[in-house]
């Protein structure tokens, strides 16, 4: 039986020298957050009428 080559892994992504995992994860972040639209304003809650004391009457 003839001897078994070990299998070739595909090759990842190149490593970027100098990158660190905290910066990558950092500027992924901050890229999710501007490339989202600004949320909608909530709606004006109308305010409740105003109650008179009985003694102001």
């Amino acid at each position: 039986m003839p001897a078994s080559r070990p299998t070739a892994r595909p090759a990842g992504p190149p490593v970027l020298p100098g990158v660190s995992m905290r910066d990558l994860l950092a500027s992924c972040a901050a890229a999710e957050l501007i490339s989202r639209p600004p949320s909608a304003p909530e709606p004006a809650r109308p305010e409740p009428p105003a109650r008179e004391h009985p003694e102001a009457a």
